[in-house]
């Protein structure tokens, strides 16, 4: 079976992470693969923003906490987020901004780095502090918060077993 498959059949979103830091030669190369991803009319809309200072992922995992209403770390303890923002004037800003995080998250299976998808980046940087950070990061206003792929080696028991498919998933008409 090609690699590429057996990489979409495998990967599972994990859930609690190791604090060692993903190498720098593997989140370059997810994060290159991510600069590949298809986009409408070739636009590359998306942006993306690294994150892997502690004390900023501790101030944004406490932002998502609070849009969910819980104290829990949303984030599971990853030591890096990469954040993804949409182009809001863009008509395909959602689905490039989707196709990225889907990119990332089989670059980083491909490397043997864990990863999630995170949602409410919309709304945590439509918070005060939110939109605080986003300007110190110098970002164009026209993008929107959409989600979060955080990266890091997984820890014992953060993967979950497979899902059988539902027989019903793909009807041929």
């Amino acid at each position: 079976m090609l690699e590429t498959i057996q990489d979409i059949r495998t990967r599972r979103s994990c859930r609690k992470y190791l604090p060692e830091q993903v190498s720098d030669e593997q989140l370059n190369t997810i994060l290159e693969a991510a600069t590949w991803t298809p986009t409408g009319r070739g636009k590359q809309s998306p942006q993306m923003v690294v994150v892997q200072d502690a004390e900023m992922l501790s101030r944004l995992s406490r932002l998502n906490a609070q849009i969910m209403g819980t104290d829990s770390d949303p984030m599971y303890g990853a030591p890096t987020a990469v954040l993804v923002f949409a182009d809001a004037s863009n008509e395909n800003g959602i689905a490039d901004a989707s196709l990225l995080m889907g990119t990332l998250m089989l670059a980083a299976h491909a490397v043997g780095v864990a990863s999630c998808w995170i949602n409410r980046g919309k709304a945590m940087f439509e918070l005060p502090e939110g939109r605080e950070i986003v300007k110190q990061w110098g970002l164009d206003s026209k993008y929107d918060g959409f989600a979060i792929c955080i990266l890091g080696y997984a820890a014992e028991g953060g993967i979950p077993p497979v899902k059988p498919r539902r027989e019903d998933y793909v009807l041929r008409v």
